[in-house]
């Protein structure tokens, strides 16, 4: 299991100086949409700088296949190492994203998003007319077949993707909220949130931690206690 850090401060300061405190430690970063929106590629290279850290970059593309293969071909030149696409936007797309993409030199893991993590069981229900774990399972089936490499999910759906589409295809879990020495946790604006231990006993490969971690008094030194964990 790999620990991503949701670099999603309100500046570009704050974000790579968390990144430079973080240094040395075996991690990934994650530079969602407020991050990627307001500082650019640039942001990645500056990041690269800092030291070579791994990068899920992470905008949930969501469009017609062409557009969001032209847009996957475009994140390939800025040199990360994940991304990730909405299942929704169906096998078509997912697809056309794979086939892009398939001779890009050292390309990204490619993720699909199923169901958010924002999302309870009623909130889904509105949208997607079917409960979490049905339309998860059935989007992680379809990605597996449409080449992808793996969900982004909650840490209560990824047992359940690895028994339906196998050990190595991969699961990333947002939503973790570690019990921190001398740190109060909250649920935020999560709803299926989970711990580590719990995330580690259902087979996730990668958790995203975030607030809990640069909200901390010392976020290298809850960066360490989460990975003791592991």
């Amino acid at each position: 299991m790999k620990l991503c850090v949701a670099l999603d401060l309100p500046s570009r300061d704050e974000c790579l100086g968390l990144a430079s405190e973080l240094k040395g430690l075996d991690l990934w970063l994650k530079v969602g949409m407020r991050a990627f929106y307001r500082d650019g590629l640039d942001f990645i290279c500056e990041l690269k700088k800092i030291s070579d850290f791994k990068i899920f970059l992470d905008l949930k593309l969501y469009d017609i296949p062409n557009t969001m293969s032209d847009a996957a071909a475009e994140l390939c030149k800025a040199g990360v190492d994940m991304i990730n696409i909405h299942a929704s936007a169906g096998a078509v797309a997912m697809r056309a994203v794979m086939e892009r993409i398939a001779s890009e030199k050292n390309r990204p893991l490619v993720l699909a998003v199923s169901a958010l993590t924002s999302f309870d069981e009623s909130g889904f229900s509105d949208i997607y007319h079917t409960n979490i774990e049905s339309a998860v399972r059935s989007m992680s089936l379809l990605s597996k077949e449409s080449g992808l490499d793996g969900m982004v999910c909650s840490a209560f759906e990824s047992k359940m993707i690895k028994e339906h589409c196998g050990d190595d295809f991969i699961t990333l879990c947002p939503g973790i909220r570690p019990v921190l020495r001398g740190e109060t946790s909250s649920q935020d604006d999560q709803s299926r949130v989970a711990g580590v231990s719990f995330a580690k006993s259902h087979k996730a490969d990668f958790i995203v931690v975030g607030r809990p971690i640069y909200k901390a008094s010392n976020p290298k030194n809850a960066v360490k206690e989460i990975l003791s964990q592991f």
